[in-house]
């Protein structure tokens, strides 16, 4: 059976995630600040509550950072000229106004040149020498 946190561990692992600083959280999540100055890496030592952060930084990892594949799609997105951007565009009189914009050549060039990298599309050229081994008998028949 899996050990339950208290709402005050609960709310300090949470706070944790969010600022990294074991003392701050402890305080914020309502321990006093003797007991956080001197024992808040404790609570981070709890297999209990390491693991609920260790998961919940998982979690969020793979929410918040792109994969291989988003990746390859807003490479081609923008190689395909699919991906719009926005730019400030002067109307006159000092006024500007946001613009939708393809993407430039260069950032067409760019994304065609990365994918190019990742699938290998150009390789160094390598001149490679046929070097045939020759063996020459020169043991004499003694040895």
């Amino acid at each position: 059976m899996r050990k339950k946190m208290t709402p005050r561990q609960q709310k300090f692992a949470d706070e944790y995630i969010i600022t990294g600083n074991a003392t701050e959280s402890a305080v914020k999540a309502g321990y006093s600040k003797k007991y956080a100055n001197t024992n808040a890496n404790k609570l981070l030592q709890n297999t209990t509550i390491r693991k609920y952060i260790d998961e919940r930084l998982e979690e969020l990892k793979s929410q918040a950072i792109a994969d291989q594949q988003e990746v390859l799609e807003y490479l081609t997105a923008v190689l395909r000229g699919k991906a719009k951007g926005t730019e400030l565009v002067g109307t006159g009189g000092g006024e500007q106004e946001v613009k939708m914009i393809s993407p430039s050549i260069e950032a067409k060039t760019k994304a065609a040149e990365l994918l190019g990298k990742r699938y290998a599309l150009w390789t160094e050229k390598q001149q490679i020498e046929d070097i045939t081994p020759v063996f020459i008998e020169d043991v004499p028949e003694n040895d």
